[in-house]
């Protein structure tokens, strides 16, 4: 049985348009995941790039838009009293921005400021610890690899990737759904069990 749901936050509740490729470009990231790149700078070069990071972040956050059937999903988990985490590697201050913008309640949220970041299972080990949600009665819901391995670090089985494109080669057991009214049949399937 379900109890609890962590979600990431960019492409998964919202639509944000970032150009990943033109972003790692610019910050030349030598194919490294972006947050871990920067913080291993030196300064002054660390805090240039977290600019250029933070300049595409919010730029892209004003555009953001709600992906297709989420307020719905979000009222169904509060409807059944399921618990709502946000993890994310995006800044405290453009998620602060976009849960006032959408009217989001998250029960815990984490975003980058935490010293926590996916791909590592942390993030996700201290929403269960933090909540007190066992692992089996926990599911994420992502768009990414790095929420495909940051569940499977900390031992959440189940796995939800909202959409398709790009979205091969996954683990066994990791589910591909296109809406968040598809999110809500699978899971009103996973509570009654």
């Amino acid at each position: 049985m379900i109890k609890g749901v962590i979600f990431d936050m960019d492409g998964t509740v919202v639509d944000v348009p970032y150009d990943w490729r033109r972003i790692k470009e610019e910050l030349q990231t030598e194919g490294k995941p972006i947050l871990s790149y920067i913080q291993s700078l030196e300064e002054p070069e660390r805090s240039e790039k977290w600019k250029i990071l933070e300049r595409y972040e919010e730029e892209a956050t004003e555009q953001a838009t709600l992906k297709e059937g989420m307020r719905e999903f979000f009222y169904f988990l509060e409807d059944k009293g399921l618990k709502k985490a946000l993890v994310t590697n995006n800044s405290r201050r453009n998620v602060d921005f976009l849960i006032k913008k959408f009217n989001l309640h998250f029960d815990l949220v984490l975003s980058r400021e935490a010293g926590l970041w996916k791909p590592s299972g942390a993030p996700f080990r201290f929403v269960l610890k933090t909540l007190k949600i066992q692992k089996k009665a926990c599911c994420v819901i992502g768009d990414s690899h790095f929420d495909v391995k940051a569940a499977a670090d900390a031992g959440i089985q189940r796995i939800f990737i909202l959409g398709s494109g790009g979205k091969k080669d996954l683990p066994e057991g990791v589910e591909i759904v296109q809406t968040g009214h598809e999110l809500r049949k699978r899971l009103e399937q996973l509570i009654e069990q």
